[in-house]
């Protein structure tokens, strides 16, 4: 934590030399531990707030209490706007698939077996559910590494194993509990070990209120990428198939 310490102090430095205006840079400065959360890295993003059309306001301190046709009112402050983007945040991981009414054995809703937060071998598949293979899912590297190789990455491991299926007629696969407890074991041992979980974030689910705090992605694509094919090499490793 001293070294994290001495982290955030460089960053807050850094920022206050770039930042003109002193209560600016203070409130952009980060007061969590540095890492738990993305930076802003964008090059002249801090220099953006130099300029005399923009204005920082700590929606923490001064929430928006009313929009009016022409702008908003945020703090007792009105502000006169042409256009608003919300960034509201979002359900990262498995808000889109808890909105789908996905059934497994029993009738089980993927929902209810994730009340607790979500449960999966590989973030590819979740016991209980055969045959439902879920791309870039809880439990990958997903929003920790470049979406687009781990989206191509987890769809051509899921085309290569339907045709392994397909060659031996192998009509369900689903991994056991075993495998998925211990991958689950194993994300939150490695996400343990670094700073992710200093602070509330979406990589946690606490954007979302009532969600459980639980850390989603793996940490590692090189890692990850390495024990899929060892899953693969050792003849689906972990899942259970059947005819």
């Amino acid at each position: 934590m001293e070294a994290n310490e001495t982290a955030g102090r460089f960053v807050r430095g850094k920022i206050s030399e770039i930042v003109k205006d002193p209560e600016v840079a203070a409130l952009l400065s980060p007061v969590t531990v540095v890492g738990c959360k993305r930076l802003c890295v964008d090059s002249g993003y801090y220099e953006t707030f130099n300029l005399p059309n923009v204005s920082l306001v700590d929606l923490g301190a001064s929430p928006v209490s009313e929009f009016f046709e022409g702008g908003l009112r945020a703090g007792g402050v009105e502000y006169l706007v042409d256009a608003v983007v919300f960034a509201t945040g979002f359900d990262a991981m498995t808000g889109a698939l808890g909105k789908i009414d996905i059934r497994g054995r029993g009738e089980l809703a993927l929902r209810d077996k994730w009340a607790a937060g979500p449960r999966a071998y590989l973030g590819l598949a979740t016991a209980g559910f055969p045959n439902l293979f879920m791309i870039t899912g809880p439990g990958s590297p997903s929003v920790l590494s470049n979406m687009l190789p781990s989206i191509e990455q987890h769809v051509d491991w899921i085309a290569d194993c339907i045709g392994y299926l397909q060659d031996r007629q192998v009509h369900r696969i689903e991994p056991s509990v075993e495998a998925e407890n211990a991958w689950v074991d194993h994300v939150n041992a490695v996400a343990s070990a670094t700073l992710m979980h200093g602070c509330n974030s979406w990589y946690l689910g606490a954007n979302v209120p009532g969600k459980p705090r639980v850390f989603m992605p793996y940490i590692g694509f090189p890692e990850y990428v390495a024990k899929c094919g060892e899953v693969v090499a050792g003849g689906y490793e972990g899942f259970v198939l059947a005819t």
